[in-house]
């Protein structure tokens, strides 16, 4: 790879990076919101670096034209070049402007186990509303650790994408980042008594939990009999394991 296509590299990705986080929402597909600031500034770091280096080598190259023009000769080293392989970074850099990877879904919650969650000390006393907006990792909690109870015959609504399970049945899934996708851990549901919808559809589920092993045990399924589904949007920040925004 000559000088000039790594100084393109720069310029590429500098600017690939500052389209992805400031005029789209595509980032949310690989990292937190909150790092979209480090993104920007990544960005413009990057560009300023391949602009400054395009215009260093734009000055060494007419002070070597001066100094070949003066002695007559041109001894021909170029000690710019790096791997060949390095022309495969193009790829990701091409992609960041023109397309951008899939977001995870179904198929990588399909090959991960659902996350163990925190171990809680204390819950608080549920409202009444019915039915009760949970996330999937508070419904999880509850059915496993909360001695009270207060779950039990209790209709919840959660919101999620429906990955289907090999041997029949769907999860409703949330993938959620901790910092990025490298770090992403899954929260799964399972789904009783509705046939399994296509995969990655959007769904608010109503329901009550499926009652197998001991309430408030680790013993008990983090699964719902299923009373009722509506197809949803997917969310813009999707990698989070949020409350329904609007409870049916």
């Amino acid at each position: 790879m000559k000088r000039t296509a790594q100084v393109t590299l720069l310029i590429l990705t500098g600017l690939g990076l500052l389209h992805t986080a400031l005029f789209t929402d595509l980032y949310l597909r690989y990292v937190k919101e909150g790092l979209r600031p480090l993104l920007i500034v990544s960005g413009v770091l990057l560009l300023l670096l391949g602009l400054a280096h395009a215009a260093l080598d734009r000055t060494h190259s007419a002070a070597d034209d001066e100094e070949e023009h003066d002695h007559g000769h041109d001894h021909g080293h170029d000690h710019s070049s790096a791997p060949r392989i390095a022309w495969l970074l193009f790829l990701p850099a091409l992609s960041l402007l023109f397309y951008a990877p899939p977001a995870l879904g179904a198929y990588t919650a399909s090959h991960a186990g659902s996350e163990t969650v925190k171990q809680r000390k204390g819950f608080a006393a549920l409202p009444a509303t019915s039915p009760l907006p949970m996330t999937l990792t508070d419904f999880t909690t509850r059915v496993q650790q909360d001695k009270e109870l207060a779950i039990k015959g209790r209709s919840v609504e959660m919101t999620g994408f429906a990955t289907p399970v090999r041997g029949g049945g769907w999860d409703l899934t949330r993938i959620i980042f901790t910092c990025c996708a490298a770090d992403a851990q899954t929260v799964k549901v399972h789904m009783y008594g509705t046939p399994a919808p296509p995969a990655n559809t959007w769904l608010a589920v109503t329901g009550t939990w499926h009652a197998q092993g001991a309430l408030g045990t680790r013993t008990a399924a983090a699964a719902l009999d299923v009373h009722a589904t509506r197809n949803i949007a997917q969310p813009v920040n999707a990698f989070t394991d949020d409350l329904p925004l609007t409870p049916s």
